[in-house]
């Protein structure tokens, strides 16, 4: 099975591989990669995506070969390169800016291929912070998310989360960021202050250069004051890497209401669960 978006995925698929990450958080692991190999496609400036899957795979006894995502953009057919890896590869994980060539690998390939992460979707990320959210909070599907900025993969990926599962998903930004219809699970909303009071999750993600002016910064940064007019326990889940007093204030940040830098922890773990479970089925 191939990860491209969480839209691929059911909500008892999403559920089952949360129970693989209980799993694997547990300490059961068993080497459960031993003797498979992992063809890695990533930029050199990429972190926290980077690292926990390398790791996550060499902590189950696999193995990884890392290229640079420009590989996959000589002129070679890309139905022809999955065929050539899939002799020596068990599976596939591709951070790259066009989610087509993700497709076209995908469209001919045996061997599971997994989304690290394109311009149009993020979905490893978003099931690592819906993870940890739901071991914060158990009812995280009655919760009301709100995300506060453009439209972008990170956005993009909440909505279709808020699908799957059936969450209530604000997006507040400019006019003109609108991610589609509005449904039962997605708003578009272009004053934050009228979604503060309902908000039980916060989020954001770095600002594109047209939104970094005091224009945006005065009507949707997200400040201490503002989380103060949230729900009284809400959560503040800036996407990272997050920039202080653009997107988010400092005061934000050093609030009890920001989720901390263990919040991602579980990155590893889940990555780890969903190549598992795309390995299974």
């Amino acid at each position: 099975m191939h990860l491209l978006d969480i839209s691929d995925l059911s909500a008892d698929q999403i559920t089952d591989i949360f129970h693989l990450v209980d799993k694997l958080r547990a300490g059961n692991t068993d080497l459960q990669l031993k003797n498979k190999t992992f063809i890695l496609f990533f930029p050199e400036t990429s972190l926290r995506t980077r690292v926990t899957f390398e790791k996550g795979i060499n902590d189950l006894g696999g193995r990884c070969l890392l290229f640079p995502p420009e590989t996959l953009n000589k002129r070679e057919a890309l139905s022809d390169v999955i065929g050539y890896l899939e002799n020596w590869a068990d599976g596939i994980i591709v951070r790259h800016p066009d989610y087509s060539k993700l497709q076209k690998l995908a469209e001919k390939s045996s061997i599971p291929i997994v989304n690290a992460m394109t311009s149009r979707n993020h979905p490893c990320e978003i099931l690592s912070d819906l993870y940890t959210i739901a071991n914060l909070r158990p009812n995280f599907k009655e919760l009301v998310y709100t995300f506060v900025g453009p439209k972008g993969n990170i956005s993009r990926t909440w909505m279709d989360a808020a699908a799957v599962l059936n969450f209530t998903f604000n997006h507040v930004c400019v006019q003109g960021n609108e991610m589609g219809p509005e449904s039962s699970n997605y708003t578009f909303h272009t004053d934050l202050e009228a979604v503060l009071a309902e908000s039980d999750v916060l989020l954001t993600d770095s600002l594109p250069d047209e939104l970094r002016n005091e224009d945006y910064f005065t009507k949707y940064q997200i400040t201490l004051e503002r989380l103060r007019s949230a729900k009284p326990e809400a959560l503040l889940n800036p996407c990272p890497p997050f920039y202080r007093d653009e997107e988010v204030s400092s005061d934000a940040i050093s609030s009890n209401h920001f989720v901390g830098y263990e919040f991602k922890k579980n990155l590893l773990y889940v990555q780890q669960a969903i190549i598992l479970f795309c390995l299974s089925h």
